[in-house]
């Protein structure tokens, strides 16, 4: 195996000259896998990860996750600004929301009809004043089925798809709404707003330093006093090289760190700091590109390169942070199915694939694959991956490398593979949730090519797509998990995605940090969070 140079961030590197950040009372401080911080506009980059920390502590969605039940089950849905809802019973293209009342802006202005219709022009209308190109982008990827928008009262919104999608409230949650007020203030720019951002949530941004970090405070007076932060202060640094966040860890300049390097958690587990892992909606894929030009699109290449994976050497060299992947949920899962096809380490199969597709040593698959360097829920991007091109360069690959930062792969992600922006790559190691029902349309739906959504690969089966239609038209959530399983066993035998792991998503903690719960999903609350 290659050994990779180390990768030491901005932020680590003024550490190591001023020295660590000292600890007050009531300051958490957080070491991400992210390369630079997220933006602080309300629509933060840097995926999931951006979201979890940048997003929804500080801006606040109409519909929100539900993480206080989400302990032993798949994170649902409770309200967020707005009270109640409810699908138009002659008109299911139409969700009216009833909005809450008494909320603020960390500015001070109000919460009300007008913010919401201004947060979605600003999203989805690019002939809007206050449009936000860089943001629009990363929701249109996520809520492609937006249509129309209107104010009914001051309190009352209604938000129309383009089709009936009974899964709408899943997409809702990914678009968390920014004060007009301040960005009127500060200039009607949002290069300055995100200097100066404003939500309604229970954390406001203080300080944004790039790639160095981003400093949150309590709002005091936050509209759910439950959720008021027990914290006075968090301080969140961008460190994408594993190690780097371990010595930070191990030196006391950060109180928390995301996935600590697997070889170190026995050592960090006897020094008395805590490790928390959680099954929760996530894979670790390569998404295959089925274009012309690339060796996947022959299902039996798909299929060698699934059978030739090693997921429980993998999971071995994780230390358990993993489990193995046989599709895009997990295997216990009530949506698995009964899939025709079960992979496992099989690379004697592998090669006789490869060879009825015509490869082998002397005239192996070339492909090339985008891999980045850390990111959200990229677990160890770098080694996984050499791991995984060993197994493959046994059986009848040669695989190239990409390697690049976490924002350009998104960047990548929403083009087609084909584009020039995608040079010629065949696959892309992403990690992606599964969520819910909306995820199955963005990653696979024929609809759903990239650009117009997230489905990279180009894959299209009539079949699955005629399942996932259905779902968006059943409001019933145990027939939607009937039918999806049916779609995951389309997924099993066409396999437009490499199935590696699911993440168990580790952290580590200073044994100063008290009150916080995993739950199942990318999203985690940080109001409950103490620090001695």
């Amino acid at each position: 195996m290659r050994h990779w140079k180390t990768f030491v961030t901005a932020a680590a590197l003024i550490q190591m000259v001023a020295g660590p950040v000292l600890a007050e009372p009531g300051h958490l401080r957080i070491a991400m896998t992210a390369a630079d911080v997220p933006t602080t506009t309300g629509m933060p980059n840097n995926g999931a990860e951006g979201m979890r920390f940048a997003g929804y502590p500080i801006f606040e969605p109409l519909v929100d996750w539900d993480l206080a039940n989400a302990v032993d089950r798949r994170a649902g849905l409770r309200p967020g600004l707005a009270e109640s809802w409810q699908v138009d019973e002659t008109d299911k293209t139409k969700w009216v929301f009833k909005l809450r009342k008494n909320v603020k802006f960390h500015d001070g202005s109000a919460f009300n009809a007008d913010a919401v219709i201004w947060n979605f022009d600003r999203l989805f209308d690019d002939k809007s004043p206050q449009f936000e190109a860089a943001a629009s982008g990363i929701a249109r990827a996520r809520a492609p089925q937006v249509a129309k928008w209107e104010k009914i009262d001051d309190y009352t919104v209604a938000i129309y798809t383009k089709k009936p999608t009974a899964f709408f409230l899943y997409i809702v949650v990914w678009l968390p709404l920014a004060s007009p007020a301040q960005f009127e203030k500060v200039g009607k720019s949002w290069e300055a707003f995100a200097k100066a951002p404003a939500g309604t949530g229970p954390f406001k941004i203080t300080k944004v330093t790039p790639r160095v970090s981003i400093e949150l405070a309590k709002n005091a007076d936050y509209w759910d006093p439950k959720r008021v932060p027990k914290v006075n202060k968090v301080t969140l640094f961008p460190m994408p090289e594993a190690n780097t966040r371990l010595s930070a860890l191990r030196s006391g300049q950060v109180d928390w760190i995301e996935v600590p390097p697997p070889d170190a958690i026995p050592s960090l587990k006897q020094a008395g700091y805590k490790i928390t892992t959680k099954l929760y909606p996530h894979i670790w894929p390569w998404a295959l590109s089925v274009e012309p030009d690339s060796p996947f699109k022959d299902k039996r290449v798909r299929y060698a390169a699934n059978y030739a994976v090693d997921r429980d050497g993998l999971v071995g060299f994780l230390n358990g942070t993993a489990t193995p992947a046989y599709g895009f949920v997990g295997p216990d899962d009530v949506q698995f199915g009964k899939p025709k096809i079960r992979f496992g380490y099989d690379p004697a199969k592998a090669k006789a694939l490869m060879k009825e597709a015509g490869y082998d040593e002397k005239n192996p698959a070339k492909v090339k694959i985008m891999i980045s360097t850390s990111g959200s829920g990229q677990m160890l991007p770098i080694p996984m991956n050499e791991l995984v091109q060993q197994n493959l360069e046994a059986v009848g690959f040669k695989v190239e490398f990409d390697v690049v930062e976490w924002g350009t792969m998104l960047l990548g992600f929403r083009q087609a593979p084909d584009s020039a922006i995608n040079k010629g790559r065949h696959a892309m190691n992403i990690s992606l949730t599964w969520t819910d029902p909306s995820v199955w349309y963005r990653w696979f739906h024929t609809d759903a090519f990239t650009p117009t959504a997230s489905n990279w690969m180009h894959w299209s089966s009539p079949d699955y797509d005629k399942i996932i239609d259905q779902v968006s038209v059943t409001f019933d959530e145990k027939e939607q998990e009937k039918l999806l399983a049916k779609a995951h066993e389309i997924l099993v035998d066409e396999s437009p995605w490499l199935w590696i792991v699911h993440d168990l998503n580790p952290r580590a903690f200073s044994p100063k940090v008290k009150g916080y719960v995993p739950v199942q999903s990318w999203m985690q609350d940080f109001t409950q969070v103490t620090v001695d």
